[in-house]
């Protein structure tokens, strides 16, 4: 099952997505700019492989919902988000603030 919804964080809104897998469960929450995810975003393939399409991206670990992924820590982030001051340890709803 896939569910979208929006998630309003000091007026602005973003897209939450759930995708429910066999085993585990896909988490995203997005901007118009970038996006924070679930561990199953592989941020060193963003780095080193697609580093020319220049995707603004962090990665949070131990995220079971999308409350989770807003409130956790980011575990890592593309350069691309490095370059708009989002940084590892910066909590999930702080980095998309900086995505709007």
């Amino acid at each position: 099952m896939i569910t979208l919804e929006p998630v309003v964080i000091n007026g602005h809104t973003f897209n939450a997505v759930t995708v429910l897998l066999p085993k585990t469960t896909l988490l995203t929450v997005s901007s118009d700019k970038g996006y924070i995810m679930c561990g199953a975003l592989d941020v060193g393939l963003l780095n080193e492989k697609l580093v020319s399409r220049q995707i603004i991206a962090g990665r949070a670990v131990g995220v079971r919902t999308i409350e989770d992924l807003l409130n956790a820590p980011l575990e890592s982030v593309t350069v691309e988000a490095e370059s708009l001051g989002i940084h590892p340890g910066m909590i999930g709803r702080e980095a998309l603030l900086k995505m709007v």
